[in-house]
């Protein structure tokens, strides 16, 4: 056991990001992400939604200081009146650990996905809210 670790992040995704470099990106994806838009290396985090991780890992995990968007939200669909609620909630979390927050960017899935695929890791989730799912662009230890 280490200090002040949270509970819920597990050894394989700490270790994870502690192998992870300036540039390499996170994909927190919701219940609903196909295995299509996944790396080969992922962590699963059933029963866990993607806020209490969010919360979890940016304690750890700086967002890159040199681009505009470290942050890649899945944006919706086009005639889709859904409201990603969890998005604010993304936002209030990075506020916490970020002093410019989120700074994110939505695209479309056709980009997402594949943009996923290629991402360093993933976290399996068992968040049910639609749209939820996040990239995060690992920044410098300043």
């Amino acid at each position: 056991m280490l200090k002040n670790i949270p509970a819920i992040i597990p050894p394989e995704l700490m270790k994870i990001m502690m192998e992870m470099g300036h540039g390499d990106e996170l994909l927190i994806c919701d219940g609903n992400y196909p295995k299509l838009g996944c790396p080969e290396r992922c962590v699963r985090m059933d029963g866990h939604g993607i806020p209490e991780i969010l919360d979890a890992i940016l304690r750890f995990f700086p967002l890159d200081s040199y681009v505009e968007n470290p942050s890649v939200l899945m944006a919706v669909l086009p005639g889709d009146p859904y409201k990603p609620e969890v998005w604010d909630v993304y936002r209030e979390i990075a506020k916490k650990y970020e002093s410019d927050g989120l700074r994110e960017i939505a695209v479309q899935k056709t980009e997402f996905y594949p943009r996923g695929a290629k991402c360093y890791a993933c976290i399996a989730t068992s968040e049910s809210a639609l749209y939820a799912n996040i990239i995060l662009k690992k920044g410098v230890v300043k």
